[in-house]
């Protein structure tokens, strides 16, 4: 058994794809079937399940990814060990992260990291920041920008790398919404709401319709990320909740007018981390390190 090998494996376990990772390792399907089937041989036991339309692990194989990817970095840390002088380091990190994170706060990380660090290659998926802890858990990602009310679980490693200020946002443009809106009394149980599918900002406008007397508000809408939550909002379809962070960044931002008022909603904390079991590895570790000089607004 050889490093290249289980970079193969570690590569197909997280794509379970094997055109996508021959593809990835310059290699030809059947190239790639072949190495697999050569290590199935000499562990005398399946880690794959194929059939004509997915590729799934087996318990042998979901035990022998995580053994892959502990031998992976040890190998890295004990090459590095043989040149203390250079410490440059190499390999790939993947990334998750919301799409508007990906332009307000990870700059502030990564750019410094890149600088000191050109030979990582880093791999950014974006999604919706709820998701972020169980994209860690699953190893899909190796650091995440997370959003929390408080102190993480043990298993995860977080640094806080800001406050994030939400609120309540209407529509500016003549629409149905903005007619109910302008009425002396407002009927919150009518008025139309798009929600998010999970997460901080969706407990918060929760508890705010229910300081509005209204236990089950008439949701129009159920979306995944604030982008497209304030898009709705923009067009007339509803009232939604929102970070500042994602407005200030937003190309609609002009037409969206704040209905709650300037510190009426609680914040939540962004963050950036990783499983905790994984934080010594030197590509983490120095991302993190790099994390640790942001502090905007705290």
């Amino acid at each position: 058994m050889d490093t290249r090998s289980l970079q193969l494996f570690t590569h197909l376990a997280q794509s379970l794809h094997f055109g996508q990772t021959a593809r990835a390792n310059h290699l030809s399907p059947s190239a790639l079937s072949r190495a697999i089937q050569r290590l199935e041989q000499e562990l005398g036991t399946p880690l794959l399940q194929r059939d004509n339309r997915s590729v799934s692990l087996t318990p042998a194989g979901e035990r022998f990814a995580e053994f892959a990817r502990v031998q992976l970095n040890q190998w890295q840390q004990f090459r590095d060990t043989l040149s203390p002088v250079e410490q440059t380091l190499r390999g790939s990190l993947k990334i998750y992260c919301s799409v508007t994170a990906a332009y307000s706060h990870l700059p502030q990380v990564l750019d410094p990291f890149r600088q000191a660090h050109p030979e990582v290659e880093i791999q950014l998926t974006t999604g919706d920041a709820a998701g972020a802890l169980s994209q860690l858990s699953a190893q899909q990602a190796d650091v995440a920008i997370t959003a929390s009310d408080g102190p993480p679980p043990a298993s995860f490693q977080i640094t806080t790398l800001d406050q994030i200020a939400v609120a309540i946002i209407a529509p500016t443009i003549p629409c149905a919404v903005q007619r109910q809106l302008d009425r002396p009394q407002i009927d919150w149980q009518q008025l139309p709401l798009i929600v998010p599918e999970h997460g901080q900002t969706r407990q918060r406008l929760t508890h705010w319709y229910r300081s509005k007397g209204v236990s089950k508000p008439r949701i129009y809408a159920t979306v995944a990320g604030h982008e497209a939550l304030i898009s709705m909002v923009a067009l007339g379809c509803g009232v939604g909740i929102a970070p500042l962070v994602a407005l200030e960044h937003s190309p609609m931002k002009s037409r969206i007018r704040h209905l709650s008022a300037p510190g009426e909603i609680p914040p939540f904390l962004l963050g950036i981390g990783c499983l905790s079991k994984r934080r010594q590895e030197p590509i983490i570790a120095a991302l993190l390190a790099a994390a640790g000089s942001v502090t905007t607004g705290l």
